[in-house]
């Protein structure tokens, strides 16, 4: 399952029946933010993992964050520690405060749901994609290698966010990304 399905299948949908009540909307609005935030995470998510010794890294957040809870009981997305995790999930992710608020104003431009909205889920929906992934890298199967590989392993699922122009190879964007961090 990909990351987008694994997060809004969370608890049996109930993670986005929590996120709908207490922000206020619809449960396809909360699934329409989440698909609309997603990427932008993942992108950074994919960008970290590229980087020397990045991978490593996150595979070591996966294994000792506990982040499976965001995933397993709904209930954990309101609590205060959530909010906590998810901006330091943020912060290594997107890098600065101003990053979270451009991908908050992207998808309120795309979703029609309030800006402030979105700042707000944003961290839960951070804490929640750790959560996937680290159940990903945990679930049955081969060892950390194997799952780190293929389409269904954790790689797989970070290199489609890199891919940015679907051509199947992920060098090119990551060069691209790299020029762009240079030239500033």
């Amino acid at each position: 399952m990909d990351l987008l399905g694994m997060i809004l299948n969370a608890g049996g949908g109930g993670a986005v029946r929590k996120l709908a009540d207490s922000n206020s909307l619809d449960e396809s609005q909360i699934s329409s933010a989440i698909a609309n935030l997603l990427p932008a995470l993942g992108q950074g998510l994919a960008r970290n993992a590229a980087n020397p010794g990045g991978l490593e890294s996150l595979m070591g957040a996966l294994s000792s964050g506990g982040h499976e809870r965001y995933i397993d009981s709904p209930e954990t997305l309101e609590g205060e520690n959530t909010v906590r995790d998810g901006n330091g999930i943020l912060g290594h992710i997107l890098g600065s405060k101003d990053v979270s608020r451009q991908v908050a104003r992207n998808a309120a431009a795309r979703t029609g749901i309030g800006e402030d909205v979105l700042k707000k889920m944003l961290p839960i929906v951070a804490a929640m994609a750790m959560g996937a992934l680290s159940k990903q890298r945990s679930g049955p199967g081969p060892g950390a290698a194997g799952i780190t590989q293929g389409p269904g392993g954790l790689m797989g699922m970070l290199s489609k966010f890199l891919d940015t122009d679907q051509d199947g190879s992920v060098a090119d964007n990551v060069l691209g990304m790299a020029s762009k961090l240079f030239r500033k």
